[in-house]
């Protein structure tokens, strides 16, 4: 049994969507974070940065993981699934999953905060985040052009980890109408049925939501 700890975040389906892909049980829990109890000495015990993806796998004595891309190695390699053991398609994935982590994920997740969150609006900022996703969604579809998945011929926790950004595009004010091979290979992805279930662990927010609850939510998680 996994206890997993997450929010409504990319970097939190990223975990409940590898869980589910693994057939692996797991129980989720959501701190509430406008108590802030992802800064209180129990969640920090289990990751002393004060955030959410946090797994604890009880199966290997109540080990803690942090870092959403060091989790889906974790569950990668104890499952052997999503994750190559050959050298070299294994240096791939990581590669792949490295890129979304240092470019991708930083670049969109600083573009939500100067659009929805900075209390003023800076367009030369916006512009610059917005360009620097705009440039990594064309590396993203050059390399999707040339095969089926990101970083091998098979469906690996780099495509996982970064189709969880590709999904908050919206949110970031961002299209895919020039980018034909990220939004097939999204759409693939979208129809597993193991992504399908990872997105209500916990439920995606709706058009419906009103806006001013989900800015709040929204500057819970990153607070």
């Amino acid at each position: 049994m996994i206890d997993l700890y997450t929010a409504v975040t990319p970097n939190g389906y990223k975990v409940s969507i590898m869980l589910e892909e693994c057939g692996l049980a797991y129980t989720p829990h959501y701190p509430d974070l406008s108590k802030l109890e992802h800064r209180q000495p129990k969640f920090l015990a289990l990751n002393p940065n004060g955030r959410v993806p946090v797994i604890i796998d009880h199966d290997a004595g109540g080990f803690p993981v942090f870092e959403s891309g060091a989790i889906l190695v974790y569950l990668g390699q104890k499952t052997g699934r999503f994750f190559p053991s050959d050298p070299k398609r294994n240096s791939s994935v990581m590669q792949w999953l490295m890129w979304q982590m240092a470019g991708l994920g930083p670049m969109m997740a600083q573009l939500n905060v100067f659009i929805h969150l900075f209390p003023e609006r800076l367009p030369q900022v916006v512009a610059r985040y917005r360009r620097e996703s705009y440039r990594l969604f064309g590396v993203m579809e050059s390399q999707l052009a040339k095969r089926e998945y990101l970083a091998c011929d098979e469906y690996t926790i780099a495509d996982i980890a970064s189709w969880c950004w590709i999904l908050s595009k919206d949110w970031s004010q961002l299209s895919l109408d020039d980018y034909p091979a990220i939004r097939r290979w999204s759409d693939e992805i979208a129809s597993r049925p193991a992504v399908a279930a990872g997105l209500r662990v916990p439920p995606l927010p709706t058009s419906d939501d009103n806006y001013e609850e989900r800015i709040a939510r929204v500057r819970k998680t990153l607070a």
